[in-house]
């Protein structure tokens, strides 16, 4: 008998999990019937099932309440047949949760969905691929959920971009808070048409549905409003979330204020990595991994490879979890996070085998409490953190860049009492025909002048709508900024349609 990982790390109120394997030895396969002891005040131990076959896995869940003392704590799992055989686990409790009132989602009701998932692409083909009945059944799955609890649903057709034949992109809105304050939350729901693609992705696909769901259970009083999306063709080319972005219009992009994308969250050998990891975006993420003990890293290996690419393009800021796919974890991250060193953090990625089988629950139930942690701080009455009084503010007056000259758009910053930050987000939609020849500066009101964007001969391609990251710590908050955008070459134009400053 043996369990994986041997140690987890959880804020008191929160739940670790593990897998319980057992194997046959010698003889028969027997029943084990599996009880957990050394359970500090405070914590509960719970199996699913009890009973296995030898052979066979179970999931123990070891859920803490508020009051469990900070500590580590040896908890021994026995397995009783015709002969009992132990194995241990090390679970650590860090203290409270980051935010009381934040909710714990309950694994088991994602594992649920991921079960759902598993089944539809067993009835139709073997997978969920965009173009596939697997793909539009799971559509169904998730807009039936989410119709009962309450929300605004609505399917999207991808009428251009997208592969010929592709299901529909589908979008939910809860409809309490402040519409011109969204925060959205996403993951694509197709899988590629090797496999069911339980972790690729029905990870992050349910997560994120049962955090909707719970959102709606508690109907907590919202300060600013929530979008989810489940997106189309992701895996041929990130096309669904393409087109929902690029069809926003710049009013409608302005007041998405972040983008949260989920892919690939339950990876057997994973580790905790963040998207635009010292974003301001990913501040509420990496506080509550920050607040398990996890040490996360930047995902540098999904980099532009996830639909959160497309909002980054798009000019909205975004962040995100993953778990990784078919980079290997390297030794320090194997000592930092368990797991094994020069192995694949998902060794079924992209193949037949990325079933249920397939996904950590561990990481998963992490994962789905981080999302949980975010969309409370950033949208629910009581738990956001507003940000400093006149920090943050935008122009969206249009401004015509001509053939070789130099054109600025101000932005006015009054009353901002904090010091500006050295990861500070400059938001720009500048529509242009050969991005190539702009260069781009942000100017502060001393004069120092912050470069954010070269020209390039070989960059050829329309627009810029991307969201700039500078350290901005050195400068006094208020005054006046410019973003200053000037085009070396003839023969293509374009316009600064709207862009922020986020101190």
């Amino acid at each position: 008998m043996a369990v994986s990982p041997t140690s987890g790390s959880v804020a008191a109120g929160a739940s670790a999990t593990t897998t319980v394997s057992t194997t046959t030895t010698s003889g028969s396969a027997q029943d084990v019937s599996l009880v957990a002891s050394g359970l500090p005040t405070g914590v509960t131990a719970s199996f699913s099932p009890q009973t296995v076959t030898s052979g066979n896995s179970s999931t123990l869940t070891l859920a803490t309440t508020a009051a469990a003392a900070a500590g580590t704590y040896p908890i021994t799992i026995t397995g009783t047949g015709s002969v009992t055989k132990t194995a241990s686990y090390s679970l650590t409790v860090t203290g409270t949760t980051p935010t009381p009132g934040i909710p714990d989602i309950d694994i088991a009701k994602v594992q649920a969905h991921l079960t759902e998932f598993n089944t539809i692409a067993t009835n139709n083909g073997g997978n969920r691929r965009s173009t596939s009945a697997g793909y539009r059944a799971s559509v169904a799955y998730v807009k039936g959920k989410l119709q009962a609890a309450g929300y605004t649903v609505t399917e999207q057709t991808c009428t251009s971009g997208c592969t010929s034949g592709s299901g529909n992109n589908l979008i939910a809105e809860w409809p309490n808070g402040d519409a011109n304050t969204v925060y959205m939350f996403g993951a694509h729901l197709d899988s590629v048409s090797a496999g069911a693609g339980i972790n690729d992705n029905g990870s992050g696909s349910a997560a994120l549905l049962e955090t909707a769901l719970v959102l709606a259970e508690k109907n907590p009083t919202m300060t600013n409003r929530v979008r989810f999306g489940w997106w189309t063709d992701e895996e041929q080319g990130l096309n669904g979330s393409e087109f929902y972005v690029n069809n926003l219009s710049s009013t409608e992009k302005a007041k998405i204020k972040a983008y949260y994308n989920f892919d690939m969250i339950g990876s057997k050998n994973g580790g905790y990595f963040i998207n635009n990891l010292n974003s301001t975006a990913s501040a509420p993420m990496k506080a509550y991994y920050d607040s398990l003990n996890l040490q996360p890293e930047e995902n540098t290996e999904g980099q532009g490879r996830s639909d959160d690419y497309s909002f980054q393009q798009g000019g909205i800021p975004t962040s995100g979890y993953a778990m990784g796919a078919s980079a290997r974890k390297t030794s320090a991250q194997a000592t930092k996070w368990g797991g094994t060193s020069g192995a694949a953090y998902d060794a079924c990625y992209h193949q037949s085998c990325d079933t249920t089988s397939n996904v950590s629950a561990t990481h998963l139930n992490r994962a789905a409490d981080g999302i949980a942690y975010t969309l409370w701080k950033q949208a629910v009455s009581g738990t956001t953190t507003p940000p400093p009084p006149g920090c943050t503010a935008s122009n969206t007056t249009p401004v015509t860049i001509a053939d070789n000259t130099t054109v600025e758009s101000s932005i006015v910053i009054s009353g901002c009492s904090s010091t500006p930050s050295a990861t500070a987000t400059i938001p720009v939609d500048i529509t242009h025909t050969w991005r190539g020849d702009l260069v781009i500066d942000l100017v502060a009101p001393d004069g120092t002048t912050f470069r954010l964007k070269n020209s390039s001969s070989n960059d050829s391609a329309d627009d810029v709508k991307q969201t700039f990251t500078v350290n901005l710590s050195g400068e006094t908050a208020n005054g006046t900024w410019k973003l200053r955008v000037q085009d070396i070459a003839t023969n293509d134009t374009g316009r600064i349609n709207n862009w922020s400053l986020n101190l």
